[in-house]
């Protein structure tokens, strides 16, 4: 009888064991603090940037990663400095994090420079498979992976958006950053069709200083029946206030891809909602922590966008936005 009882002591404490050590493996596992590197393309303390990245953080505490407790987040504001986000991301991977987020295409390419191997994910970003970061979006491949932002289409129903609400614009300047948006040749393209189609002389502007916004925006306020249409990458959120301020100083129609240049005064909007793609680039962030490969995980495309009037702005301008504009938008700022 003893030694049943012995045998039946001897299984319960092997069954308990095996039971045990697995999850005091995972309890090791979720207790290592993991790290989580951004190199940040906007000027410190940028509010939009804030917006988008809290979006990350809160889905990823709901996952179950506490900052401070089980997740660090290492930040280096770079601005819209190329240089500087070459140097912060060799930085970044130097500290081996483990697992690193690019928000601007100069990002992704000086991440990918500086390391085949640590996991990146991006966000908002251009068509990669275009830009040659990923073999395709279905098996991206190597060590990145992530959700992007705007389809370069995009920019023909800007151009077809910005005729709907001011008719009387038959002159319209592009503006844009090449080398932080180096992607711009692929908007150029379906933005000059759509400003052939609709009768608009379009002229593409390449900004990389604060005169070259305000000579680009004064040459064409300078001519009858002009239009802004405003790239949209981080040195133009950036640079939104002042965009916005001499576009309304000029009296100009200016449209744009996010819905923060409304917000802060512009006059109308349409692209993704980016804080949703913070939100969903949280799960993808997790699953890396997890032991997932990047290059397993499917790039995701966006599954809501905006359209975002300002009245405020337009009555600025003496503009009447159409019924069935405004019978579109997601969201009308009065």
């Amino acid at each position: 009888m003893a030694s049943h009882i012995g045998r039946r002591r001897f299984l319960a404490t092997l069954i308990g064991a095996a039971v045990a050590w697995p999850l005091a493996v995972r309890a090791q596992q979720g207790d290592r603090m993991r790290r989580v590197g951004i190199v940040v393309p906007y000027p410190k303390g940028d509010t939009e940037y804030q917006i988008r990245v809290g979006a990350l953080r809160q889905e990823l505490a709901r996952l179950g990663w506490t900052e401070g407790g089980n997740v660090q987040f290492d930040e280096r504001w770079a601005g819209s400095d190329g240089e500087r986000i070459k140097t912060y991301a060799a930085e970044l991977v130097a500290t081996s994090p483990d697992v690193l987020v690019a928000t601007n295409s100069a990002v992704v390419a000086a991440l990918r420079q500086a390391t085949h191997t640590v996991p990146i994910v991006f966000v908002g970003i251009g068509d990669p498979v275009v830009q040659g970061f990923v073999d395709s979006l279905a098996r991206p491949g190597g060590n990145l992976t992530g959700f992007t932002g705007f389809e370069f289409t995009l920019g023909g129903k800007w151009v077809g958006l910005l005729k709907e609400i001011a008719p009387a614009v038959t002159r319209a300047t592009y503006i844009f950053h090449p080398e932080i948006g180096p992607y711009y040749s692929h908007w150029l393209g379906s933005i000059e069709v759509a400003a052939a189609a609709t009768s608009i002389e379009l002229t593409a502007a390449p900004i990389r200083a604060v005169a070259d916004i305000e000579r680009a925006i004064g040459a064409i306020a300078g001519q009858p029946n002009g239009g802004l249409i405003v790239q949209a990458d981080s040195y133009t959120i950036a640079n939104r206030k002042l965009i916005i301020e001499l576009s309304l100083r000029h009296r100009l129609p200016a449209i744009s891809g996010y819905r923060s240049d409304t917000a802060d005064g512009g006059l109308i909007s349409y692209g993704p909602d980016v804080p949703d793609l913070y939100r969903r680039c949280a799960a993808y962030v997790d699953r890396i922590l997890k032991g997932e490969k990047p290059g397993d995980l499917p790039v995701q495309q966006p599954t809501k966008f905006e359209l975002v009037i300002n009245l405020k702005t337009a009555k600025a301008l003496g503009l009447e936005i159409p019924a069935s504009v405004l019978a579109r938008a997601d969201e009308v700022i009065e």
